[in-house]
């Protein structure tokens, strides 16, 4: 990959990471979010701009060249193949979304049904699929990019479609910690725009909240699941009078 392709991806990240739009961006190079997209999507910049971006998410081009030199390394998503072996094997997902949640090997015996012989096992195929670095004691290193996503309609997806929505939506969201809200109008597709942008920011404010947590103790800690959506859509009783 080239460098400025490489670099000009890393940054994106940082800035998706900080809850930060193109339109952020060309706020701080004075420019118009066309022409800061065209940047971006012809991946042609100048080192003075590259450095004003930076400076936006307090980075310095040094350190964008090593985090940049780190995510070429790092995988951000898995085949097909890789993704259906999950499916296949529910405890070999579940110690891979536990790793991801920082949860120790120890820890993930202790509070599920898996013995040492099994998780090392299951430790190992991770390690041979380079979803993790398995160091002695049964210590992991991560291997998956900090944006790393389960495929777009992919095994992982199709499993969520099938099962797992279906399972999220029996509740009906009354009890403690629990909350949905919805709303429904007639809106502008800049509005649809703007609000898919909200739900985009809400999402990275939700996975760096589960970094900060990452460092409390299991119990300490739990497993809940966010979903936003929004999407054009009309109730069926009211779509089967359309002309």
């Amino acid at each position: 990959m080239a460098q400025t392709s490489l670099f000009l991806k890393t940054i994106k990240a940082s800035l998706k990471d900080k809850g930060l739009t193109y339109v952020d961006v060309a706020k701080q190079l004075d420019l118009s979010e066309a022409s800061v997209k065209r940047i971006f999507s012809e991946e042609n910049i100048s080192l003075q701009r590259l450095d004003q971006i930076c400076q936006m998410v307090n980075m310095e081009l040094c350190d964008l060249a090593q985090l940049a030199q780190q995510e070429q390394h790092q995988i951000q998503e898995l085949s097909e193949e890789q993704e259906a072996e999950f499916v296949k094997q529910p405890k070999l997902l579940l110690m891979a979304y536990m790793l991801l949640n920082d949860v120790s090997f120890d820890c993930i015996r202790k509070f599920y049904a898996i013995d040492e012989h099994e998780g090392i096992q299951l430790l190992a195929h991770l390690d041979r699929i380079k979803f993790i670095d398995l160091l002695p004691g049964n210590r992991v290193k991560l291997l998956t990019s900090r944006n790393f996503r389960w495929r777009q309609y992919g095994a992982i997806e199709k499993l969520f479609n099938q099962h797992i929505r279906k399972e999220f939506f029996q509740s009906n969201f009354s009890k403690k910690d629990e909350s949905m809200q919805f709303a429904s109008a007639m809106v502008s597709r800049t509005t649809l725009q703007k609000m898919e942008l909200k739900i985009e920011k809400l999402i990275t404010e939700f996975n760096q909240l589960a970094l900060q947590d990452a460092g409390l103790p299991f119990e300490e800690r739990i497993g809940c699941s966010f979903v936003g959506a929004i999407r054009p859509w009309e109730f069926s009783l009211f779509s089967q009078y359309r002309r």
